[in-house]
């Protein structure tokens, strides 16, 4: 019993390192890592820091406005009161007022306060709020362009891994023939040409491993670098789940983006109402001057202030508005129009791969039932060699055939796991 537990201890130890170098990469996995890893992806995070700035500029537009000014001026002539008041009959008054100033300096703070806006900066921040939607939509649906290439190189390595398997099985195979028959060969049994032909596919089949070998390390540098994650050649690719029902719902981000365009241009419309709306706002101005404000007949620099309050609006634009509307009519037209012609052509790429899916299904069934047929004729060949009644060549076209049957199937099992999942990809629906 103990030696039973150190043999089960021992052994453990051997393959655990094996078994955690192992590793198991799934398709939805190289989507979610090529979302994050390629160059475009900081494109979302950028375009929300854009739109916060631009927001809190907008909302500033609530904050009162300071500017400060300063101003000299020579009139070349003034108002002389006294010059005026002289041709009176009224003694001593004309020669007390003096001449206005022909110099004015003034230095001032102006303080403007918007007290009501009719809803443009309310608009500005709808419109740019739908400006964020439609960027950060352009983003992912510049991303999901990638999950095409993605599944090219995913299912290209997993057809790749499942040849090598059954190759590496034929090889053995065929190994084991050659040494069974050597013996044979010894005794005079058989010819050496006999070997031979088994030894030619042998090397060809090596042959056809390294070419496979060579396609494999390339292909896992592509799916390397749109991951932006060193894939080595131990890692397991594996079917996605084969479950749920296909169905013809559409939640592509090209329509979703749209849609947003769609509300970009309705955002943009209120904006456009809002500048026909009435605009009331305050002012205030804080100055030191010479003459002080509008006291021409203090000629000394003093402090003054200015407050009023006023109203704005434009009642006639000439169809401005009016048009600049009928522009966003039009173009939500061209963007629905658009819509739609995306919408049938992606129907009609649903229906295609729904046909190839179901073509598949019955190909793969016919596979079952030919694999069965060859693996019964591949038998009957060896043991007709063995009694003599069939060459060496005959037998192994046979065994050939069983071989390229194998093949057949695990090609078309692994194309029609890809077929449903390029139709879940033009649908827009997830993976499992």
């Amino acid at each position: 019993m103990k030696r039973k537990v150190l043999i089960l201890v021992i052994l453990t130890i051997t393959w655990s390192p094996i078994i955690k170098a192992q590793k198991i990469l799934t398709l939805k996995e190289c989507y979610e890592l090529a979302m994050t890893s390629n160059a475009i992806a900081g494109e979302k995070a950028a375009y929300s820091q854009i739109s916060q700035l631009k927001d809190n500029n907008l909302t500033k537009g609530w904050f009162p406005t300071l500017d400060a000014n300063g101003s000299l001026f020579y009139n070349s002539s003034v108002v002389d009161i006294g010059a005026a008041l002289g041709s009176l009959p009224i003694p001593g008054i004309a020669s007390d007022i003096k001449p206005l100033p022909h110099e004015q300096y003034k230095i001032t703070i102006d303080v403007n306060q918007v007290i009501y806006d009719g809803g443009a900066i309310k608009g500005a921040r709808a419109l740019e709020k739908a400006d964020l939607g439609v960027n950060e939509k352009q983003t992912e649906t510049d991303l999901y362009k990638l999950r095409g290439q993605i599944n090219g190189y995913y299912f290209n390595l997993m057809l790749i891994d499942r040849q090598k398997e059954l190759l590496n099985n034929y090889l053995e195979l065929i190994r084991k023939k050659i040494s069974s028959m050597q013996s044979a060969l010894n005794n005079g049994v058989i010819l050496k040409s006999d070997i031979d032909v088994l030894a030619s596919e042998k090397i060809k089949t090596e042959q056809q491993l390294n070419e496979i070998q060579a396609t494999k390390t390339s292909l896992l540098k592509v799916l390397s670098d749109l991951t932006g994650k060193e894939i080595d050649a131990i890692t397991e690719f594996i079917l996605p789940p084969q479950t749920g029902e296909l169905t013809n719902e559409l939640f592509r981000p090209e329509l979703q983006l749209f849609d947003l365009r769609k509300e970009q241009l309705a955002a943009g419309e209120k904006l456009i109402e809002s500048k026909r709306m009435p605009k009331a706002f305050g002012f205030a101005t804080f100055g030191y001057g010479n003459p002080p404000g509008n006291n021409f007949f203090r000629n000394e620099f003093a402090p003054y202030y200015i407050l009023g309050a006023g109203v704005k609006w434009n009642i006639f634009d000439w169809n401005k508005a009016k048009n600049e509307k009928q522009v966003i009519t039009l173009q939500q037209g061209i963007i629905e129009n658009r819509k739609n012609d995306l919408t049938d052509n992606l129907r009609r790429l649903l229906e295609i791969k729904s046909a190839e899916i179901t073509s598949l299904k019955k190909i793969i069934e016919s596979d079952n039932e030919l694999i069965s047929i060859r693996k019964r004729i591949t038998a009957s060949a060896e043991s007709q060699y063995a009694n003599g009644t069939i060459t060496a060549s005959e037998y192994l076209n046979e065994l050939i055939a069983e071989r390229q049957a194998l093949i057949n199937y695990e090609v078309h099992k692994i194309t029609l796991a890809m077929a449903r999942v390029e139709y879940l990809n033009i649908s827009g629906k997830e993976i499992e």
